[in-house]
């Protein structure tokens, strides 16, 4: 499979906010805008890759 990366540059306040949206998404978000569980384990895995990599950044609220 290809791989894509993302080079994303943030102000500090939108680093945090979505620091801390994607601590708080969940499943439910996830399969309530996919069309299927598949899609929504996709979006899963890239949602909790994105959370890494704003914690590497240092925003990782509690």
């Amino acid at each position: 499979m290809d791989s894509v990366k993302i080079d994303l540059e943030l102000p500090e306040d939108q680093a945090l906010a979505l620091a801390q949206f994607v601590k708080r998404v969940g499943w439910a978000e996830f399969r309530q805008n996919a069309v299927d569980d598949k899609e929504a384990y996709l979006i899963s895995d890239a949602v909790a890759k994105l959370q890494r990599a704003i914690a590497d950044a240092g925003y990782a609220p509690r």
